[in-house]
């Protein structure tokens, strides 16, 4: 089993800033893409930033320039660094990451989410 853990979600002023973290933990081969995504009510969830396991990111337009994504291999956990935060902000973000576990000593890699974490942005 492979578990993703969110931490960190909160409200903040506009403008303001929080860090979201995610730790991987389980029976973990390798971890190869990690990313953050969001989700409001009756919208579809939507990519945030992604990294993939040699450090490639990629970001919402939305959020360019604002937010940074980061990873600790050692630690198999990914952060979001979200700055000069907006009311538009304001979502459930997930933790997503494709993990690989061996099945009858093969790698098989699946998708794996966590349970959402809380920010909210307003005065």
């Amino acid at each position: 089993q492979v578990q993703l853990v969110e931490s960190g979600g909160d409200w903040v002023q506009p403008g303001g800033s929080l860090r979201l973290s995610c730790a991987a933990s389980g029976n973990i081969f390798r971890i190869n893409a990690m990313g953050w995504y969001r989700q409001t009510p009756g919208k579809q969830r939507e990519l945030v930033a992604r990294i993939s396991s040699g450090e490639r990111t990629n970001y919402a337009d939305s959020v360019k320039g604002r937010f940074t994504i980061s990873r600790d291999h050692a630690k198999n956990m990914v952060y979001l660094q979200m700055s000069s935060l907006k009311p538009e902000d304001t979502a459930v973000y997930y933790c997503n990451a494709a993990i690989s576990t061996k099945v009858a000593g093969w790698p098989l890699e699946s998708d794996y989410w966590g349970q959402g974490t809380q920010v909210t942005v307003s005065s």
